[in-house]
């Protein structure tokens, strides 16, 4: 059984629809990818997920239980954490701070996701405001961890960083997987994503248009979908 399974799912903005039948699933213990060109639906759709943005139509289960019409804190407490895109860090409160702010039960602890990424520990007692833009990230990251989530979700983890700090995220997110965490994430670095990724779904203009494993992503296919 899937641990997130997204079913025909339609969300309108006002009289705008943005989705047209967005289908998606995650198995437990599963790095899943959700590709697409920029306007396609990709943070629509996780924000339909995550109760964020009201479904109209269609349907979002995790772990066997419906969560479509949840509340957003509902949600996150079934055990789904969010990377959001843009980071978001609290920007008043230091690293220790962030990290302590989202903590819940579990195996993740602040000692972890230090090891996880180390900078965090030497910028313990740092401003998350006056951070770097890739140690911001490191910490959305360490955040979303410290809620212990059953399945993380990645928008655009890496979009903006330098190569160093890309890099950085993606030794994390291969180390999470070798421990079993399950992952959707958003990105459209594909020498970095396709390697990680089990299987892709693409979006275009607001539905599911193909999935497959990340060896079906030939060349024509990403030529088709997520070319320019």
């Amino acid at each position: 059984m899937s641990l997130l399974k997204v079913s025909a799912l339609e969300t309108y903005y006002g009289t705008a629809q943005a989705l047209f039948g967005v289908h998606l699933e995650v198995a437990q213990g599963e790095v899943v990818a959700l590709m697409g060109r920029n306007g396609m639906g990709k943070t629509t759709t996780i924000a339909s997920i995550l109760g964020l943005r009201r479904a109209a139509r269609g349907s979002v289960s995790f772990d066997g239980t419906e969560v479509t019409r949840m509340k957003p804190y509902r949600v996150a407490r079934c055990g789904i954490g969010l990377v959001p895109e843009g980071r978001r860090c609290f920007p008043n409160l230091t690293v220790r701070e962030n990290l302590v702010a989202a903590g819940r039960s579990g195996s993740w602890t602040r000692e972890r996701v230090n090891e996880l990424f180390p900078r965090l520990g030497e910028r313990a007692n740092q401003y998350a405001n006056t951070l770097s833009g890739g140690e911001q990230q490191m910490l959305a990251i360490g955040r979303a961890l410290m809620t212990n989530p059953r399945l993380l979700i990645l928008d655009e983890a890496t979009e903006g960083l330098a190569p160093v700090i890309r890099q950085t995220i993606w030794s994390a997110i291969r180390t999470l997987k070798s421990q079993g965490q399950s992952i959707l994430v958003v990105d459209k670095t594909l020498s970095e994503l396709l390697p990680v990724a089990d299987r892709v779904f693409i979006l275009e203009k607001g539905q599911t248009v193909w999935s497959g494993t990340s060896a079906e992503l030939t060349s024509p296919v990403q030529d088709r979908y997520l070319g320019v």
